[in-house]
């Protein structure tokens, strides 16, 4: 099972399990702010050393949780932080390939969740980076993961963040010669996104899409999640939309998403192609897809 969507399993065991859950959960402060980590994932907190993927564009994140940094000469762009805890991670990533952690000047995100968005309060706070997100997951960011329609439900919170400016579907976000087109692709939250852009290096140019992947929920029927009415509208929408996109390379918010472990190994020579796989890319949709399929059918029932 992927580390991103254990959480979205906790109701369908039994309560003794639940509570297990829950006495693992420890107690993070970051700048005052008291948030709800997970203490078991190893992987989400484990060292990964940062490299290059392609052009521009670096690994900055720890062994699972994927963070991207992209280097233009007008400042820099960072998405993802991870935990609240991984920002010493990202900034030591970050300076040890040679950047100004103080030249952060944009932060994204791919989804309001404390793995992903855990430290992004802070990271604002140390760089004074402007903060944008999908409209639709604002009051999320805002509320620091309390009023998110399932994570909420558990407590796993990160300190309240609230943003620069606002995005939707196919804004352009654009700093020192790179662009990047958001996207849209709600589900897994209300205000889920990709980005796709392109880099060059000595080569050739490269696009590249960064890829939220829609995790479905297991732990409720679409019908009982009333805080998200067009939760089966949007997932349908979002897996045919990612279907049709075209690029050259393609990564995730996790890791084990788009087996990064299997393409790259600490010390590889640089080499973009290793992440030129849409074949893995088209399975990995497909498999979410009859997913979805099974739940829609289950839940007609």
């Amino acid at each position: 099972m992927l580390n991103y969507e254990i959480f979205f399993m906790i109701k369908n065991v039994n309560k003794v399990f639940f509570s297990v859950i829950i006495f693992f959960l420890i107690s993070v402060t970051t700048h005052g702010q008291k948030v709800n980590e997970p203490k078991g994932n190893a992987e989400w907190i484990k060292d990964y050393p940062p490299f290059r993927i392609a052009g521009n564009l670096y690994y900055v994140g720890t062994y699972d949780l994927a963070c991207y940094f992209i280097a233009t000469p007008d400042g820099n762009i960072l998405i993802n932080t991870g935990l609240a805890s991984s920002a010493v991670q990202i900034k030591h990533n970050i300076e040890k390939l040679g950047f100004k952690f103080s030249d952060i000047k944009i932060l994204l995100t791919t989804q309001a969740h404390y793995d992903h968005l855990g430290a992004m309060a802070a990271i604002k706070e140390q760089t004074g980076a402007k903060f944008m997100i999908d409209a639709a997951d604002a009051d999320v960011a805002n509320t620091g993961g309390s009023s998110d329609y399932e994570m909420g439900k558990y407590g796993l919170t990160f300190k309240p963040i609230y943003a620069n400016k606002l995005l939707h579907n196919n804004d352009t976000i654009s700093l020192g010669g790179t662009s990047l087109v958001f996207l849209h692709h709600p589900g897994h939250t209300k205000g889920s996104c990709s980005f796709l852009f392109k880099v060059k290096d000595e080569q050739r140019s490269y696009t590249v899409l960064i890829a939220n992947l829609p995790s479905i929920i297991t732990d409720r029927r679409f019908a009982e999640v009333r805080e998200y009415p067009d939760i089966a509208n949007d997932y349908a929408y979002t897996l045919k939309a990612m279907k049709q996109i075209h690029f050259d390379l393609w990564l995730a918010a996790h890791a084990s998403q788009f087996h990064l472990h299997e393409k790259y190994k600490p010390g590889d020579t640089y080499n973009p192609l290793a992440f030129a796989d849409r074949e893995g890319y088209d399975d990995a949709l497909n498999d979410l897809q009859i997913k979805y399929e099974v739940k829609i059918k289950n839940e007609k029932k």
